[in-house]
C-alpha cells in the first residue's frame, strides 16, 4: 500500500520537527491532498493509524483536507476550479491551461506537545508585588 510508505515519510518529518523544537510528541497533524495526487484520504488515514505506533505521533489526531483542481488559462487568463478529469478552461473552453492546484500532498500543519517549563522551586507568592507610583 503506497499510503503506508507516505505515512512513514510523514512520521519521519514529524520526528525531525519534534527534535528540532524540543517537543515530546505530536498532538495533531493536518495534510492537504490534491485531487490529482493519487492518494486516497481514507486509506491515508488508516495507514497513519498503523504507522504512528511507537512514534512521536502515537497519540496524534490526523486530519486531511481535500484540495480541488485549479487551472490558469493561458488563452483568456481565467483562474478557476475544474473537474479533475477535465482541465479545460471553464470560461472559454481552451485546453491551453496550466494546473495550479490539485497535485499536492502537503504537511499543512503540525501541533507539537511541548514539555511544561520547569518552575523554580521558590514559591511565587514570596515575590513582592510591584509598588504603585
Amino acid at each position: 500500500m503506497h499510503e503506508l510508505s507516505l505515512c512513514e515519510d510523514i512520521i519521519d518529518q514529524l520526528t525531525a520537527l519534534t527534535r528540532r523544537h524540543g517537543a515530546k510528541g505530536v498532538a495533531r497533524v493536518s495534510v492537504r491532498i490534491g485531487a490529482l495526487a493519487g492518494v486516497e484520504p481514507m486509506l491515508l488515514e488508516q495507514a497513519f493509524q498503523s504507522a504512528r505506533i511507537d512514534t512521536v505521533a502515537e497519540r496524534a489526531e490526523f486530519h486531511t483536507e481535500w484540495v480541488k483542481t485549479r487551472v490558469s488559462c493561458l488563452a483568456c487568463g481565467m483562474d478557476a476550479e475544474t473537474a479533475p478529469n477535465d482541465l479545460r478552461c471553464p470560461a472559454c473552453g481552451s485546453h491551453d491551461t496550466k494546473l495550479t492546484r490539485g497535485e499536492e500532498l502537503t504537511l499543512a500543519s503540525v501541533e507539537l506537545l511541548v514539555p511544561e517549563p520547569e518552575v523554580d522551586p521558590v514559591s511565587l507568592d514570596c515575590i513582592p508585588a510591584p509598588r504603585g507610583h
